[in-house]
């Protein structure tokens, strides 16, 4: 307080001159419209300024909140886009009292943990399990395209079987085409996979785009897998067939985890058969 005191009698005049300066300032800009409507726009520079770096702070900060919310929306809308009104009599589309709400797919978000891509037999962790209904042969995906298929779970966690991983067999077709074949992976480029088992009859090119085949129970048909960059022919058959992912696998983070409603009666009824 001693300091306080003596620092104010050493300065008195100099303070008294700030006092006198802000009284002048303030009797100014509030007798003239013009000097106080230059001061509010200076002052609104000035604090918005301000407050707009404190929301830039903020909204940085609250960058994974709303990544999470927008992962959740994107799976609201793809639950959404996977239903269908069906008519239980003619199998037709329809909106009235009599139809059928059939959902064939849902989809669960997780997110990668752990993304192995440099061996020949990959395998991811995935940060969802028993407990949040995920299963064995499941199909993983994200926005780009595929990622693998759910291998062991517990409770909490799953391991993932990567399309890179020279075990891995995936029922693909071209994008306009009914033409399907086996993606596989020879285990060199991460980036690039091979398509197996496509008739000679195929008629492709450079370019031409991969989907996911829907003859399985994992992945629906229409997934984006890749494009063709390289064809190679051998005694009028398809030696190799070069596919450049959509996906870069070396960074892979959210996901989505795809149930099929008619898998075990699939199975089942196919077991039947065998």
């Amino acid at each position: 307080m001693q300091q306080i005191i003596s620092f104010i009698i050493k300065y008195k005049y100099f303070l008294f001159f700030l006092l006198l300066e802000t009284l002048a300032l303030t009797f100014t800009i509030q007798s003239h419209s013009f000097h106080k409507s230059k001061f509010v726009n200076s002052a609104n520079i000035f604090t918005g300024g301000i407050y707009k770096r404190i929301n830039n702070f903020k909204e940085y900060t609250n960058l994974r909140i709303h990544n999470n919310q927008l992962l959740e929306e994107n799976v609201r809308l793809k639950n959404r886009l996977s239903k269908q009104f069906i008519d239980s009599t003619s199998n037709s589309i329809s909106v009235n009292d009599s139809v059928k709400y059939l959902q064939k797919y849902s989809y669960t978000p997780g997110k990668i943990i752990n993304n192995q891509y440099h061996k020949k037999y990959n395998y991811l962790t995935l940060n969802k399990g028993i407990i949040d209904g995920v299963k064995p042969d499941q199909g993983v995906v994200n926005s780009n395209g595929i990622i693998g298929i759910t291998n062991t779970i517990s409770n909490n966690y799953a391991t993932v079987l990567s399309i890179l991983n020279e075990n891995s067999k995936i029922n693909v077709k071209l994008l306009n085409s009914l033409h399907y074949g086996t993606l596989i992976w020879d285990g060199k480029d991460y980036n690039v996979l091979q398509l197996d088992d496509l008739p000679i009859q195929a008629n492709i090119k450079k370019g031409d785009t991969i989907i996911t085949g829907g003859k399985s129970t994992i992945f629906p048909e229409g997934i984006p897998v890749g494009s063709i960059i390289d064809i190679f022919k051998e005694n009028n058959s398809y030696k190799s067939i070069n596919i450049k992912l959509f996906n870069d696998m070396s960074a892979i983070g959210p996901v989505n985890i795809i149930t099929n409603f008619d898998k075990e009666e699939i199975n089942q009824l196919e077991e039947n058969l065998n």
